[in-house]
């Protein structure tokens, strides 16, 4: 319809001219104007005023036909002819606009193109400017596509609230792809190098064709019976027609109906499908589905060591806490045998010092002592050499003196501590005759009017223990009275 209507207007626009150029004087219509009142146009004015008035009429159309003579010069601009049946139009799409086709063009194929009417002025050519261009059943598969997008929306199988999360760490991934394709290479290389101890099984499938829908079903049940960790779903990039098979409604509702979490990675990134929608995460690529599914390697293991230094942290302090408990435990006992040792340790520890005080000061005489002997030597004072070895003699005997004090106090104090340790201690006493009394109930024995006659009791001696029962009780008597009374008559 557009093309006729151009045909017509420029058919008109030529009958119009012809008759007033051939206009006979003699006709009986009237005079035309004169030659310096008619308007006439060069070529180049002509096919500029004709191509201005196409694009203000024909700014923006679809169109389609048959590609042909199609041309691709060095200038990356394409150049080719559209036809149908009965007619046929030039064509020109320039690189800006070709590289955002989706579509590799051929002669012979089928197209739909948009774009706007316009006339190229150097050889007076009817052609078509294309923006855009596309496979000729390709707008008849996007509808489908947006009708079966909204039908699964409206049924909630978009929804989040569905969608299951993928685990951290997956042991297992099933992948359904083309054994043969490049996605699984490109995934297969990714996880070697991220992750390399994930085991992966291959589920191998048909992605286009006749066939491909009802072995993408049989690839998904098959891979759901693995019970892997995560179900990858995949394939490269290819034209609409190549992808359709992901837009299927039986596979878009048994990736829903799986439990176990699916990624869906179809194509490139600009590439969009339904199994991309229902799945429970859409990666952009293959690779990308990759890095998604699993964490980094390197990373983990940074993340382990810095747990594993955290927990030796706590471990340490944990330990040292315990450690400074028990000690304080075991500083509350009493044990006579330990204030012994801890006396025996500091008379050592005090011997130590002393003779490194010794040392030193016998030290500090030697180097005065040196440091007198060369001003001696250079000065030749033999009176004061004289006065000076008395007093280092006098020193050496205070010092001797000073020393021999110091360790007769220590002694004297050890010694007594010895004394004081003795006396608190029961054994001394049993062992000069003496012995603890206590009752059968273990009470220590102190008064005799605690006891009764015919009482068992029990004595602790010095080297055993004995059991007696009470025959006399004599309530105030003395050592020296009970001896005598013990004496035959």
């Amino acid at each position: 319809m557009y093309l006729a209507s151009i045909s017509a207007s420029i058919a008109a626009s030529k009958s119009l001219s012809m008759s007033d150029l051939f206009s006979s004087n003699t006709s009986k219509t009237p005079a035309g104007p004169t030659a310096q009142e008619r308007q006439v146009l060069s070529v180049t004015d002509l096919n500029r005023q004709a191509r201005m008035t196409i694009e203000q009429r024909f700014n923006q159309i679809w169109v389609s036909g048959e590609l042909s003579s199609f041309a691709r010069p060095s200038s990356g601009h394409w150049y080719f002819t559209l036809k149908d049946a009965k007619a046929q139009v030039r064509c020109a799409m320039f690189a800006n606009a070709n590289r955002r086709a989706r579509m590799q063009p051929a002669n012979g194929q089928q197209v739909l193109l948009r774009g706007r009417v316009s006339l190229y002025e150097g050889r007076g050519e009817f052609q078509i400017i294309v923006e855009h261009m596309e496979p000729a059943g390709e707008g008849a598969l996007r509808a489908a596509f947006d009708a079966l997008k909204r039908q699964l929306d409206a049924e909630g199988l978009f929804d989040s609230r569905r969608k299951h999360a993928l685990p951290d760490m997956p042991q297992h991934v099933a992948v359904v792809t083309s054994p043969t394709g490049a996605a699984l290479k490109d995934v297969l290389s990714v996880w070697q190098r991220r992750y390399p101890a994930l085991n992966v099984t291959v589920v191998p499938t048909a992605v286009q064709g006749a066939e491909a829908e009802g072995d993408i079903l049989i690839a998904l049940q098959r891979a759901a019976a693995l019970a892997p960790d995560v179900i990858l779903l995949t394939r490269g990039g290819g034209s609409m027609e190549d992808l359709w098979v992901f837009n299927a409604e039986s596979i878009a509702r048994s990736i829903a109906a799986l439990e176990i979490p699916v990624v869906s990675a179809i194509g490139h990134e600009i590439d969009v499908s339904i199994t991309d929608f229902v799945a429970d995460l859409r990666a952009p690529t293959p690779s990308a589905a990759a890095e998604l599914i699993v964490p980094d390697g390197e990373e983990l293991l940074q993340v382990i060591a810095g747990q594993r230094r955290r927990l030796q942290v706590t471990l340490q302090a944990r330990l040292r806490e315990r450690r400074l408990s028990l000690e304080k435990l075991a500083l509350g006992l009493v044990n006579p045998q330990r204030y012994c040792q801890q006396a025996a340790q500091r008379l050592d520890d005090l011997t130590a010092r002393l003779s490194r005080a010794v040392s030193g000061q016998g030290a500090a005489a030697s180097a005065q002592l040196r440091e007198l002997s060369k001003r001696l030597t250079t000065q030749r004072p033999d009176r004061k050499l004289l006065s000076l070895r008395e007093d280092l003699h006098k020193t050496q005997g205070q010092l001797q003196q000073a020393l021999q004090r110091g360790m007769d106090r220590r002694h004297q104090r050890m010694g007594e501590s010895s004394r004081m340790l003795n006396n608190l201690s029961p054994l001394p006493t049993l062992a000069r005759g003496y012995a603890v009394l206590r009752n059968d109930q273990g009470t220590v024995i102190s008064d005799a009017s605690a006891l009764r006659s015919g009482q068992k009791i029990s004595a602790q001696l010095r080297d055993g223990r004995l059991t007696a029962a009470v025959t006399d009780i004599a309530i105030g008597a003395t050592l020296d009275t009970s001896a005598q009374a013990s004496k035959p008559k």
